[in-house]
């Protein structure tokens, strides 16, 4: 059996905050409707010192941030503002226009935090992308979990391993953390025709093939592999059925250049919905040619 294709990161900063970004890459434009995935590395603040990314627009996609450690806060356009910790789903549908900040909390950036969690975008499909904004918060305490014979799972969002999440995906969907104990072995099922998984900690493999630390490994469609955990190991896994080609142009995410052309020209001018209490915004960045997810 040929080798499982492998994704390795690119590093980047974000007002400060290291990100590992294996979506999308060259060899990988999607995983189902998972059209960008960041993995925010752990990132001790001191106290007086924190995340800060201002106002900022999105079209044609939904957010899902998940974080391991720490909190932010969500502002948008809309009127949200919300305390997002640790386990909890922040999920915001953007639609045909949205705007949204996210920060560490006073109370931490005073005190001083550790952030760490993981934040996807997943594309609408065509007939949502022009949608009305709207944004929910799932606290920790309402996602489905299943435990035994040493593996955890978590489901984020979507449905798999006969769980179901109340997050209100839009398109077939799979995002689910696991947590294996050492030793422990978890069989992939043949649910989505797009999988991968992301080794977060640990030492794993999936058919005798080591997991990368950190890296995106994709798993090609009518494969069952099995995942066994050498050591106490930490993953996530996202699937879903392709959700077809995709511009992704800064914020923008679109089926059709048109969209995305309108959404910089508004941004540019400034019309769009602001967040409430906010006066600093993120400015459209130089146009570059739009990639196809």
């Amino acid at each position: 059996m040929s080798e499982f294709p492998v994704i390795q990161p690119r590093l980047e900063d974000i007002a400060g905050q290291p990100i590992l970004r294996p979506l999308p890459s060259a060899q990988c434009r999607s995983v189902g409707p998972f059209v960008f995935f960041d993995h925010m590395l752990e990132k001790p603040y001191p106290a007086a010192s924190g995340m800060n990314i201002d106002q900022h627009p999105h079209i044609g996609l939904s957010t899902l941030t998940y974080l391991f450690e720490g909190q932010l806060q969500h502002k948008d356009s809309l009127g949200s503002d919300q305390l997002v910790g640790a386990g909890d789903v922040s999920w915001m549908t953007a639609g045909k226009g949205v705007a949204h900040v996210e920060r560490t909390p006073q109370a931490l950036f005073d005190s001083g935090s550790t952030l760490h969690g993981l934040q996807v975008w997943l594309a609408l499909p065509t007939t949502d992308e022009q949608i009305e904004p709207s944004y929910a918060h799932y606290p920790a305490s309402s996602l489905p979990r299943s435990s035994s014979m040493g593996v955890e799972i978590c489901l984020i969002a979507g449905s798999g391993f006969c769980l179901q999440s109340p997050v209100a995906v839009r398109s077939p969907t799979l995002y689910a953390e696991l947590q294996l104990a050492a030793g422990a072995t978890l069989q992939i099922p043949v649910e989505y025709r797009e999988r991968a998984l992301y080794l977060i900690e640990g030492e794993a493999s999936l058919d005798e093939q080591g997991l990368p630390l950190r890296g995106l490994l994709l798993i090609p469609e009518g494969q069952t592999p099995t995942l066994s955990a050498c050591t106490q190991s930490h993953l996530v896994m996202l699937a879903g059925e392709p959700i077809g080609p995709r511009r992704i142009n800064w914020n923008f995410v679109a089926s059709d250049q048109a969209l995305i052309d309108q959404a910089r020209q508004r941004w540019a001018a400034g019309d769009w919905p602001s967040v409430p209490g906010e006066s600093t915004r993120i400015e459209l960045p130089a146009l570059r040619r739009s990639g196809k997810a």
